[in-house]
């Protein structure tokens, strides 16, 4: 091998590595793209269950008796979780889908058992540590927030994060607001 062609393959394997590198945030911004217009208004990813990873499944318990009351299903874009596993933090643009459902308690041979009866609707966030839509109530705190009805899901309904979504991720506030420790596939 000729020192020039050890010095071309050293260049083509750092730029692969570069891009390999790159990919999950490149890809969580084109995600992100997708799912927002030019002032800021999250929409539901189109097709997102065929291309995006699943993370996990909460049932949230019942009130009262046996059983839950609702489970949510959540995804990440494309390259999320392997970002997520390499720096401990989902990459820029990353988007986060859940799906929530109301459910059925029942009791079965295997004992009593919850089971996904209706969709609710859905809740997305978007990954933005510096805010890009500062003017739009739907972003802060590092990602777009934005919950949207099952009947209607052309517009979300949120109006402002603050006071509809944020509330119930203060508990997760020292994991950037996500439930981490609830998607075993995040762990190293």
């Amino acid at each position: 091998m000729t020192k020039f062609t050890a010095i071309a393959f050293s260049i083509v394997c750092l730029a692969c590595a570069t891009a390999a590198t790159a990919a999950p945030a490149m890809k969580g911004k084109t995600e992100a793209t997708s799912v927002t217009d030019a002032k800021g208004n999250l929409h539901l990813p189109a097709d997102y269950k065929k291309s995006y990873d699943y993370l996990g499944t909460w049932a949230i318990a019942a009130d009262k008796g046996a059983g839950s009351k609702q489970m949510h299903e959540v995804y990440a874009s494309p390259g999320a979780v392997d970002g997520y596993k390499t720096s401990g933090q989902f990459p820029e643009g990353t988007v986060l889908v859940k799906e929530v459902y109301e459910t059925t308690t029942m009791p079965m041979t295997t004992g009593t058992v919850s089971r996904v009866e209706t969709l609710k609707g859905w809740f997305v966030m978007v990954k933005a540590s510096k805010n890009p839509y500062p003017d739009n109530k739907l972003w802060g705190d590092g990602w777009g927030w934005a919950w949207f009805d099952a009947d209607k899901t052309a517009m979300t309904t949120t109006k402002d994060y603050k006071s509809e979504c944020l509330g119930c991720h203060v508990p997760a506030k020292d994991t950037d607001w996500i439930y981490v420790q609830g998607y075993p596939v995040l762990k190293k």
